[in-house]
């Protein structure tokens, strides 16, 4: 479970060789959601916050973490994603 960025307390996470659609992990404190890359749809429950700045993450980071799918894809190192600040 490589951790490609962390945030206020979020942790953001790929595994590799995951299922379509292409999606990160999210946990906060006990709180664990799925997110999909291009939607936002969101699996799994969260504090709204939280989820406000995964949210305001994702569409920053919007190429980063289609490369980052690409490579666990194909089982290859990911890299890190700089953080919300």
């Amino acid at each position: 479970m490589p951790i490609i960025s962390r945030f206020f307390g979020i942790l953001i996470y790929m595994y590799w060789r995951e299922h379509c659609p292409p999606h990160f992990h999210a946990k906060y404190q006990d709180d664990e959601v799925t997110v999909e890359i291009e939607s936002g749809n969101v699996n799994g429950k969260m504090s709204i916050r939280a989820l406000r700045l995964i949210e305001e993450w994702r569409l920053l980071h919007l190429d980063e973490l289609r490369r980052e799918w690409k490579l666990s894809e194909q089982n290859k190192a990911l890299f890190r994603i700089e953080p919300l600040e």
